[in-house]
């Protein structure tokens, strides 16, 4: 992927070093010096490809003081951060006819609270609605390189575009429509709607993948693949499988990994937000 030296997102918050507090990182090209560690270390990437300290803009930061690698990786996800937030504005206006409002981006250690709950290590990677914030914790990046082994910038690229994701469901007030649905149905059904919402999360990451290389170019030879590889290696049949239980689908939250890489396939291929359509498919 295709990120040196270009604009970072000001929408970032880092609490690793504040016990809970927050410093909003900002700055264009070259923002969000947090941000970027994480998600290396959070989608199993090799963070080697990102120590070249001549490969992007100074950042600007306040507070908590990191490492050399961890300026790189946070601002590698600033820069994906504000990836997401040029595309998805571009597809609200081309496609929609609206107005894109983009996410905060929390980067934290240990437990921080959120307003859907206090966000761990346990809890993943996590879209909260209520304060309309995505959540990453950096233990979690280590947990994926070294038990998952999804490795690519461009698999770490996925997993904050997937949480982007939520938030754009959110907008289009998916979200809220399915998260009341699913306090008024049985577990079973609850479960199957969660897949629905996360296979169509993989799918519009897909949409933006294509729109960021159309309009970007930020796509490198083997970057589709890296996030393909990450898809399958978080599916739910595969998590199952790997803590020594046979897969259930009733009980699947996010979907099988066959799913989850061929839904972020069609929306690569459709570029259409219509084309994530996983509540009105014949089939997931």
């Amino acid at each position: 992927m295709k990120w040196q030296g270009r604009r970072g997102s000001r929408n970032i918050e880092d609490r690793r070093g504040s016990r809970g507090g927050a410093a909003r990182i900002g700055g264009a090209g070259g923002i969000g010096v947090l941000v970027i560690v994480l998600i290396g270390w959070f989608l199993g990437v090799d963070t080697s490809f990102l120590t070249d300290p001549q490969g992007g803009a100074p950042v600007s930061q306040t507070g908590y003081q990191p490492a050399g690698q961890d300026d790189a990786a946070a601002q590698f996800v600033s820069v994906v951060l504000a990836d997401t937030e040029q595309v998805w504005s571009g597809i609200f206006e081309s496609q929609l006819g609206q107005r894109y409002d983009p996410p905060v981006l929390v980067l934290f250690s240990g437990v921080t609270p959120s307003a859907c709950g206090n966000a761990s290590g346990a809890t993943g990677p996590f879209y909260c609605p209520v304060d309309q914030k995505v959540y990453l914790d950096t233990a979690f990046f280590a947990e994926l390189r070294q038990r998952f082994g999804a490795n690519g910038d461009f698999a770490a690229a996925y997993v904050v575009a997937h949480e982007v994701a939520h938030h754009v469901q959110d907008e289009l007030g998916i979200l809220g429509k399915t998260t009341d649905l699913r306090q008024r149905v049985s577990e079973a059904d609850s479960n199957a709607i969660s897949v629905m919402v996360e296979l169509q999360a993989d799918c519009l990451s897909g949409v933006w993948a294509r729109a960021a290389q159309s309009q970007l170019g930020t796509l490198e030879r083997g970057d589709l693949e890296e996030a393909l590889n990450a898809a399958g290696r978080i599916g739910d049949d595969t998590l199952q499988r790997q803590s020594g239980r046979v897969p259930r689908p009733d009980s699947f939250t996010h979907g099988s990994s066959e799913q989850r890489q061929r839904w972020f396939a069609q929306g690569y291929q459709s570029g259409d937000i219509g084309g994530c359509d996983t509540f009105g498919a014949s089939a997931l």
